[in-house]
């Protein structure tokens, strides 16, 4: 089987953190991060006879645990950010490209959440009237079929 390519892109602009912050996402996406973590927990549990299931010995998860869930906060924040705003430049641009779409909801994600509730409302008005006559639909269709019969 063909090993997937990895896409290479001029991406030399980006800063030291988010190269650094796209770099562990990837890493820590994998499962091998994953198995390679629980193996560590594994060989922890396993070494307490040999500390007496001491402070120390307990110190020692929590303590590092504590440092990898903080550094990963920030971590899952900035690749979330850059993938969120990259969709919504991607959305923009396909809503500009659109005939008839709104362009007024180019910037949706800035406004604020009462706004945002607006218009929330308003296409689940349109999605309930969409569903009413799909149902209207299909049952003119039900009883023309029936009175065929």
């Amino acid at each position: 089987m063909p090993r997937k390519r990895k896409r290479h892109l001029p991406q030399s602009d980006r800063s030291f953190f988010t190269h650094l912050s796209q770099l562990v996402s990837h890493w820590a996406g994998k499962p091998q991060t994953f198995f390679g973590a629980a193996a560590l927990i594994v060989i922890w549990a396993l070494s307490g006879p040999l500390f007496n299931f001491n402070d120390s010995w307990q110190l020692v998860i929590n303590t590092s645990t504590t440092i990898v869930t903080f550094l990963m906060v920030f971590i899952i924040q900035n690749s979330q950010n850059r993938d969120t705003a990259a969709m919504q430049i991607k959305l923009d641009e396909l809503i500009l490209k659109l005939e008839g779409a709104r362009e007024e909801l180019l910037d949706l994600e800035e406004l604020d959440e009462e706004k945002i509730e607006r218009f929330r409302s308003e296409f689940e008005e349109m999605a309930a009237k969409a569903r009413q006559a799909l149902q209207e639909v299909a049952a003119e269709e039900k009883a023309a079929t029936s009175t065929k019969k």
